[in-house]
């Protein structure tokens, strides 16, 4: 039996990516319609819009478009990297046993429909694609499990949370080795030094959001400039981020009700402003509440309304605007293998090598976890929308028609995912 209080944080956490969810839904079908309307000259237009400065020794200066990917989406991988943290250190991920199921679960979501698009690929061209169809995006896929809402066994949102994330540290280690530029070895050099520097800091137990800001600001820079895609620069410096309270709850409590005393001792002014004492005292507590709380798990709830409601959706705004018009060219093949490896790859792959593994008693299921269920879950990984979408910009930033063609398969075969995953589980759910 699960505490409570281990379960309300969780149920907050699939709540928040639930809405993210239908936000994402929302940005998408209104990308969609902007540009396929009378106005779709200015959808392109303010996403090429050129921002940044120049000068005769320095350029830093790009689309709005890529502004958003590269700058937006390292915040987004940032808030990644500080769940994989918390996860591995005291959460779904932080021992082997617990770590099994969703582990084979994301090897099979991510190594079969890379295998699969592998096979199914004919153009030499189109190859660079094969990363697209192995990333889930975990909040459409926990919006379809909240529609289903009790029905649905705890343990099984936990496991499809657990499996993406693993998935989604496979997908950034996929995006550094394999999507990123010309390196630049004295520019990784010098940003990997400031992120010693930063760990170091961390294994002290010295932590300053203020420091953290401006050197993160200057290692996603060099990163960028160096050729490796700056996302990576997010999921690094998160790691940086210590996960221990600098007191220990006792010590926090008896400073608490100290300030306490010292506020009811403290002289009363009789207006609606404090006294000099008890703003003394107020200023202790938020040094004492700042010490007290966790750094890492402050800074992911404080990141992750502004990432599923904000940042997310602008995402999906600026690039799931696909234009469809009679005289459009897509490449066909393209669009059906990325259709059938979300759809295929990962429901054949996740379920298949879940089966194998428990009949090699190389996991345990939970009991209140049915295998149709398993089935269910393992097609709606198949919904990749945020993280292909980002790889497919990368694989074919230099062709526009693939680029599209990849929107289009995505589109059409994360709907296809969510579909069949929702039915297959609605027909599984306790009534």
């Amino acid at each position: 039996m699960i505490k409570s209080s281990i379960l309300t944080p969780f149920q907050k956490f699939v709540k928040i990516e639930s809405l993210s969810g239908l936000l994402l839904l929302a940005a998408t079908i209104l990308a969609l319609v902007w540009v396929n309307s009378p106005f779709g000259d200015s959808y392109q237009a303010i996403w090429q819009y050129e921002l940044g400065f120049k000068t005769e020794s320095f350029e830093l200066s790009k689309p709005l478009i890529l502004w958003i990917n590269d700058g937006l989406m390292a915040i987004f991988f940032f808030l990644i990297g500080l769940e994989i943290k918390r996860e591995f250190l005291i959460g779904e991920l932080n021992s082997l046993k617990k770590v099994a199921f969703p582990l084979f679960g994301a090897l099979g979501g991510m190594l079969v429909p890379v295998l699969l698009f592998m096979v199914l690929n004919q153009n030499p061209e189109t190859f660079k694609g094969w990363g697209i169809p192995m990333a889930t995006d975990i909040a459409f896929s926990l919006a379809i499990l909240k529609v289903l809402g009790n029905r649905i066994p705890l343990s099984l949102k936990i496991f499809l949370t657990a499996f993406a994330i693993v998935d989604d540290l496979g997908a950034v280690l996929v995006i550094a080795l394999f999507y990123s530029g010309n390196l630049n070895v004295m520019l990784l050099v010098y940003a990997l030094l400031i992120l010693a520097f930063l760990y170091l800091l961390s294994y002290k137990g010295i932590y300053s959001k203020f420091l953290l800001i401006f050197l993160g600001a200057i290692v996603w820079l060099l990163f960028l400039k160096a050729g490796i895609h700056p996302t990576l620069a997010g999921i690094l410096l998160a790691f940086s981020v210590p996960v221990r309270q600098r007191v220990k709850t006792p010590e926090f409590i008896n400073n608490l009700v100290s300030i306490t005393n010292n506020i009811k001792k403290a002289e009363v002014i009789d207006k609606p402003i404090l006294s000099k004492e008890q703003i003394s005292e107020i200023d202790d507590l938020e040094d004492w509440t700042n010490k007290y709380q966790s750094p890492l798990q402050h800074l992911e709830h404080s990141l992750h309304d502004w990432v599923a409601y904000v940042i997310i959706p602008i995402f999906a705004l600026a690039n799931a605007g696909v234009l469809i018009s009679g005289d459009m060219t897509l490449d066909t093949a393209l669009v059906q293998n990325i259709v059938i490896c979300l759809v295929i790859g990962n429901s054949i792959g996740i379920s298949s090598i879940i089966f194998i593994a428990k009949k090699l008693k190389l996991i345990e299921i939970p009991k209140d976890i049915a295998f149709k269920q398993i089935i269910g879950v393992s097609f709606l990984a198949g919904i990749g929308f945020t993280m292909s979408i980002f790889i497919a910009s990368l694989a074919f930033a230099d062709n526009p028609m693939y680029i599209d063609s990849a929107k289009i398969g995505i589109l059409i075969g994360s709907l296809i995912s969510a579909v069949t995953g929702f039915i297959i589980l609605r027909s599984s759910a306790k009534q």
